[in-house]
Protein backbone atom coordinates (compact mmCIF):
# COMPACT_ATOMS: atom_id res chain seq x y z
CA UNK A 1 0.00 0.00 0.00
CA UNK A 2 1.30 3.25 -0.95
CA UNK A 3 1.11 6.39 1.77
CA UNK A 4 0.84 9.52 0.49
CA UNK A 5 0.63 13.00 2.67
CA UNK A 6 -1.41 15.20 0.97
CA UNK A 7 -4.54 17.70 1.00
CA UNK A 8 -8.05 17.37 0.84
CA UNK A 9 -9.75 20.30 0.46
CA UNK A 10 -13.03 21.97 2.53
CA UNK A 11 -14.09 25.32 3.06
CA UNK A 12 -17.05 27.30 0.66
CA UNK A 13 -16.43 28.43 -2.91
CA UNK A 14 -13.30 30.42 -2.85
CA UNK A 15 -12.71 30.50 0.30
CA UNK A 16 -10.59 27.13 0.18
CA UNK A 17 -9.13 25.80 3.10
CA UNK A 18 -7.51 21.85 3.32
CA UNK A 19 -6.54 19.11 5.96
CA UNK A 20 -2.95 17.79 5.97
CA UNK A 21 -3.83 14.51 5.92
CA UNK A 22 -1.81 10.98 5.35
CA UNK A 23 -4.18 8.56 2.99
CA UNK A 24 -3.96 5.76 0.59
CA UNK A 25 -2.92 7.08 -2.60
CA UNK A 26 -5.73 4.78 -4.13
CA UNK A 27 -8.65 6.83 -1.93
CA UNK A 28 -10.43 9.48 -3.54
CA UNK A 29 -8.42 13.63 -2.46
CA UNK A 30 -11.51 13.53 0.17
CA UNK A 31 -12.43 10.61 0.96
CA UNK A 32 -11.15 8.41 3.15
CA UNK A 33 -7.42 8.93 5.31
CA UNK A 34 -5.78 7.16 7.82
CA UNK A 35 -4.89 10.10 9.78
CA UNK A 36 -5.32 14.23 9.97
CA UNK A 37 -1.66 15.77 10.58
CA UNK A 38 -2.76 19.36 10.25
CA UNK A 39 -4.55 22.21 8.52
CA UNK A 40 -3.74 24.85 5.99
CA UNK A 41 -4.94 28.11 5.03
CA UNK A 42 -4.06 29.78 1.74
CA UNK A 43 -5.93 33.01 2.08
CA UNK A 44 -4.04 34.47 5.00
CA UNK A 45 -1.08 36.80 4.46
CA UNK A 46 1.02 34.96 5.08
CA UNK A 47 -0.65 31.33 5.09
CA UNK A 48 -1.38 29.90 7.71
CA UNK A 49 0.14 26.31 8.53
CA UNK A 50 -0.91 24.53 11.49
CA UNK A 51 1.02 20.86 11.51
CA UNK A 52 1.81 18.36 13.98
CA UNK A 53 5.33 18.06 13.05
CA UNK A 54 6.47 15.22 14.92
CA UNK A 55 3.36 13.20 14.16
CA UNK A 56 4.97 14.77 10.45
CA UNK A 57 8.30 13.46 10.87
CA UNK A 58 7.06 10.08 11.95
CA UNK A 59 5.08 9.49 8.55
CA UNK A 60 7.88 10.56 6.52
CA UNK A 61 10.24 8.80 8.45
CA UNK A 62 7.93 5.78 7.70
CA UNK A 63 8.34 5.53 4.62
CA UNK A 64 5.32 7.86 3.30
CA UNK A 65 5.47 10.49 0.29
CA UNK A 66 4.16 14.10 0.31
CA UNK A 67 2.68 15.71 -2.38
CA UNK A 68 4.61 18.72 -3.69
CA UNK A 69 2.86 21.06 -2.07
CA UNK A 70 2.65 19.18 0.93
CA UNK A 71 6.92 18.95 0.28
CA UNK A 72 6.65 22.35 0.61
CA UNK A 73 4.85 22.97 4.08
CA UNK A 74 6.91 20.25 5.33
CA UNK A 75 10.40 22.11 4.41
CA UNK A 76 8.69 25.72 5.77
CA UNK A 77 7.89 24.17 8.66
CA UNK A 78 11.52 22.01 9.29
CA UNK A 79 10.42 18.66 9.21
CA UNK A 80 12.02 17.60 5.50
CA UNK A 81 15.47 19.39 7.57
CA UNK A 82 14.97 17.25 10.36
CA UNK A 83 14.52 14.23 8.31
CA UNK A 84 17.85 14.84 6.56
CA UNK A 85 19.75 15.24 9.79
CA UNK A 86 17.78 12.14 11.54
CA UNK A 87 18.98 10.14 8.29
CA UNK A 88 23.03 11.62 8.49
CA UNK A 89 22.76 10.62 12.35
CA UNK A 90 21.56 7.02 11.35
CA UNK A 91 24.30 6.61 8.91
CA UNK A 92 26.68 7.62 11.66
CA UNK A 93 27.92 10.43 9.78
CA UNK A 94 26.77 13.30 12.71
CA UNK A 95 26.06 12.91 16.36
CA UNK A 96 22.53 13.47 17.67
CA UNK A 97 23.51 16.27 19.82
CA UNK A 98 24.98 18.55 16.62
CA UNK A 99 21.95 17.36 14.26
CA UNK A 100 19.81 18.63 16.81
CA UNK A 101 21.87 21.98 17.19
CA UNK A 102 21.87 22.30 13.34
CA UNK A 103 18.02 21.77 13.41
CA UNK A 104 17.61 24.74 16.15
CA UNK A 105 19.97 27.23 14.49
CA UNK A 106 18.16 26.86 11.12
CA UNK A 107 14.44 26.61 13.13
CA UNK A 108 15.42 30.37 14.73
CA UNK A 109 16.91 31.32 11.46
CA UNK A 110 13.24 30.89 9.53
CA UNK A 111 11.21 32.06 12.45
CA UNK A 112 13.19 35.51 12.24
CA UNK A 113 12.33 35.39 8.70
CA UNK A 114 9.14 34.84 9.08
CA UNK A 115 8.41 37.21 11.56
CA UNK A 116 9.94 40.34 9.24
CA UNK A 117 7.52 39.48 6.85
CA UNK A 118 4.73 40.01 9.10
CA UNK A 119 6.22 43.25 10.47
CA UNK A 120 7.29 43.99 7.16
CA UNK A 121 2.99 43.64 6.01
CA UNK A 122 1.74 45.14 9.20
CA UNK A 123 4.17 48.46 8.35
CA UNK A 124 2.74 48.68 4.93
CA UNK A 125 -0.99 48.08 6.23
CA UNK A 126 -0.20 51.28 8.56
CA UNK A 127 1.22 53.61 6.10
CA UNK A 128 -1.72 53.00 3.72
CA UNK A 129 -3.71 53.61 6.99
CA UNK A 130 -2.02 56.54 7.77
CA UNK A 131 -2.32 58.11 4.16
CA UNK A 132 -5.56 57.64 3.26
CA UNK A 133 -6.42 59.65 6.50
CA UNK A 134 -4.14 62.15 5.47
CA UNK A 135 -6.00 62.69 2.05
CA UNK A 136 -9.25 62.39 3.85
CA UNK A 137 -8.29 65.27 6.07
CA UNK A 138 -7.17 67.06 3.51
CA UNK A 139 -10.09 67.07 1.50
CA UNK A 140 -12.23 67.84 4.80
CA UNK A 141 -10.39 70.90 5.15
CA UNK A 142 -10.91 72.01 1.28
CA UNK A 143 -14.50 71.59 2.59
CA UNK A 144 -15.22 73.20 5.46
CA UNK A 145 -12.65 76.39 3.81
CA UNK A 146 -15.17 76.50 0.99
CA UNK A 147 -18.11 76.39 3.60
CA UNK A 148 -16.68 79.15 5.61
CA UNK A 149 -16.21 81.33 2.51
CA UNK A 150 -19.82 80.70 1.38
CA UNK A 151 -21.09 81.94 4.84
CA UNK A 152 -18.91 85.38 4.88
CA UNK A 153 -20.90 85.77 1.81
CA UNK A 154 -23.73 85.20 1.96
CA UNK A 155 -23.45 87.42 5.46
CA UNK A 156 -22.05 90.00 3.65
CA UNK A 157 -25.05 89.99 0.89
CA UNK A 158 -27.25 90.22 3.93
CA UNK A 159 -25.82 92.82 5.52
CA UNK A 160 -25.51 94.95 2.04
CA UNK A 161 -29.12 94.31 1.37
CA UNK A 162 -30.28 95.63 4.93
CA UNK A 163 -27.71 98.85 4.68
CA UNK A 164 -28.82 100.03 1.45
CA UNK A 165 -32.97 99.58 2.47
CA UNK A 166 -31.60 100.59 5.72
CA UNK A 167 -32.70 104.53 4.89
CA UNK A 168 -36.24 103.84 6.59
CA UNK A 169 -35.26 103.09 9.94
CA UNK A 170 -31.46 103.57 11.38
CA UNK A 171 -31.99 102.36 14.50
CA UNK A 172 -33.71 99.12 13.14
CA UNK A 173 -31.28 98.60 10.75
CA UNK A 174 -27.87 99.28 13.20
CA UNK A 175 -29.75 96.24 15.46
CA UNK A 176 -29.71 93.97 12.27
CA UNK A 177 -26.25 95.00 11.53
CA UNK A 178 -25.12 94.41 14.76
CA UNK A 179 -27.00 91.17 15.18
CA UNK A 180 -25.70 89.84 11.94
CA UNK A 181 -22.14 90.84 13.27
CA UNK A 182 -22.19 89.03 16.36
CA UNK A 183 -23.52 85.87 14.39
CA UNK A 184 -20.10 85.71 12.06
CA UNK A 185 -18.09 86.46 15.66
CA UNK A 186 -19.67 83.50 16.57
CA UNK A 187 -19.37 81.32 13.16
CA UNK A 188 -15.29 81.89 13.12
CA UNK A 189 -15.54 80.89 16.90
CA UNK A 190 -16.73 78.01 16.42
CA UNK A 191 -14.79 76.61 13.34
CA UNK A 192 -11.72 77.74 15.38
CA UNK A 193 -13.37 75.14 17.74
CA UNK A 194 -13.89 72.50 15.36
CA UNK A 195 -9.87 72.54 13.99
CA UNK A 196 -8.66 73.05 17.51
Amino acid sequence: MSVKIRLARRGRKKQAMYDVVVADARAPRDGRFIEKIGTYNPNTDPASINLDDNKAFDWVMKGAQPTDTVRAMLSYRGVMMKKHLQIGVNKGAITQEDADQKLEEWMKAKESKIQGKVDLLAKAKDDKKKAALAAEKKVSDARSEELKKKAQEAEAALVEEIKEAGAEDNEDVAEDVAEVEEAQVEASTEGEKKEG
